[in-house]
């Protein structure tokens, strides 16, 4: 009887153990990447077939304002409860699945002068003002301030990056621009988006 070669042996048990984990290791990343990718495209299917979309394109035309302005949180534990300013920079991004096909604004998603001036109106409201929240002054503070005319905008909302996001968003909303999102940076880190599905 002839005795089997050990060069045919199995070349499992002649692997280094750190060869094997390092074989398996690769395998699980290659899997974990498949998987994150499967994901991805069927939530997008997902969206497009929730939205009712027809194709999977889109385009996005964005614009960027600032507006200089002093606020504060009334009822806030923290510096921000008193008076102090940001430079806020509003991006408004619009949305559409296809561009213009005929007039001025043929091959565009919209015309971007008439989103420039738009967003100019609604963010120039707010320009060099002190924006309060309804009922945070007194009505002897508003008074004394509006005599020494003094910039000021009342609002219904407590001024935050997140509910300017969402004013801003209802604006261009309601002014008939397909809005992606909009977003509201109180500083160069610190952004708020609004957005709807």
């Amino acid at each position: 009887m002839k005795t089997a070669d050990s060069s045919f042996v199995p070349s499992c048990r002649k692997t280094k153990p750190g060869l094997v984990k390092k074989i398996l290791g690769s395998a699980c990343k290659e899997v974990r990447r498949a998987f994150y990718i499967i994901q991805e495209i069927l939530s997008h299917i997902y969206k497009t077939l929730r939205l009712g979309y027809t194709a999977l394109k889109r385009y996005i035309h964005f614009k960027y304002r600032r507006v200089d302005a002093a606020h504060f949180l009334w009822k806030y534990e923290g510096k921000c409860r008193n008076i102090h300013g940001h430079r806020w920079n509003v991006v408004a991004k619009i949305k559409s699945q296809e561009l213009e096909q005929e007039g001025q604004t043929r091959g565009m998603v919209v015309d971007f002068g008439n989103l420039k001036n738009d967003l100019k109106v609604f963010c120039d409201y707010f320009d060099h003002s002190l924006i309060y929240e309804t009922g945070s002054l007194k009505a002897e503070t508003v008074a004394a301030l509006q005599k020494e005319e003094f910039h000021l905008e009342e609002v219904s909302f407590r001024p935050t990056a997140e509910n300017f996001a969402y004013y801003f968003y209802k604006k261009l909303t309601d002014s008939g621009y397909g809005v992606h999102c909009v977003e509201v940076y109180e500083t160069p880190n610190n952004c708020a988006v609004y957005e709807e599905e």
